[in-house]
């Protein structure tokens, strides 16, 4: 899919150049149209901007598929189920938290139609580490990880209610999420670097408070750059800042070799 986008500068350079720090693009990335040419006018009188407009491809966005749409659905219903009733063939709940959370699952897995092996683990914390494995895991998963994220809610709600100790879930497929962090970081690190380049702020897709928080943490001793969110659900996203190192902050102090 083909997107465009409309920069004005005072020459055509400057506005292209502003352009692709603002998508975080390279030129080879990009063709350039120009719209409009800046004019300097006489003494100031009839000067105009020059106007571009850049062309770049993204991936198709696939929509929801009706399967990964229904999936959410029965995992939620399965989820209110177990939560009134305290089981009704989904949740057999026991005293043991893991058992609870294989019993779960497995019953949201078997009203959705997958077949899977679970394997339940627990870190050092305490906190509970669930792995989905077998085929149809693009289902378990589904887009960006939209159906995992409700299978990993609603085991956190319906396990931990009424507990009077909270132990937090994680629930996996295929090592997602594991691959999925490796590839923000990633994400992160080559944006910082454009930030830091180009000296401007850039902002990243819509993410969920899950990738916002990695790409928080990827930066946080990045020198040069400082993060914020901005938005709202769906569509928050993480902005990179430039920040000016701080040995040229120094350097630009009075009193400095700079100043003197």
């Amino acid at each position: 899919m083909i997107k465009s986008y409309e920069k004005t500068g005072k020459t055509e350079e400057e506005a292209i150049i502003a352009a692709l720090a603002e998508l975080g693009l390279e030129r080879d990335d990009v063709s350039v149209e120009i719209l409009e040419r800046a004019k300097s006018g006489f003494l100031g009188i009839g000067a105009s901007r020059a106007l571009v407009r850049i062309q770049y491809e993204v991936p198709d966005e696939a929509p929801k598929q009706p399967e990964v749409q229904k999936a959410v659905k029965s995992a939620e219903k399965a989820g209110e189920t177990a939560a009134a009733e305290k089981g009704a063939g989904v949740c057999a709940c026991t005293g043991d938290i893991q058992e609870n959370a294989r019993a779960f699952i497995t019953g949201l897995l078997e009203r959705m139609g997958v077949k899977a092996e679970i394997t339940i683990g627990e870190r050092e914390n305490g906190d509970i580490l669930v792995n989905i494995s077998g085929d149809g895991m693009g289902a378990v998963i589904g887009r960006r990880g939209e159906t995992l994220d409700a299978i990993q809610h609603l085991t956190n709600y319906v396990v931990n209610r009424g507990s009077d100790k909270r132990r937090h879930i994680s629930v996996d497929a295929e090592s997602y999420r594991a691959k999925r962090e490796d590839s923000l970081v990633q994400l992160a690190e080559k944006m910082a670097a454009k930030v830091v380049k180009y000296k401007r702020s850039m902002a990243l897709e819509p993410m969920n408070s899950y990738e916002r928080h990695v790409i928080h943490t990827a930066l946080q001793d990045y020198e040069g750059v400082s993060t914020s969110s901005t938005g709202a659900e769906p569509n928050r996203r993480v902005v990179v800042s430039y920040d000016k190192p701080k040995h040229q902050a120094a350097d630009n102090q009075p009193g400095s070799r700079e100043w003197r």
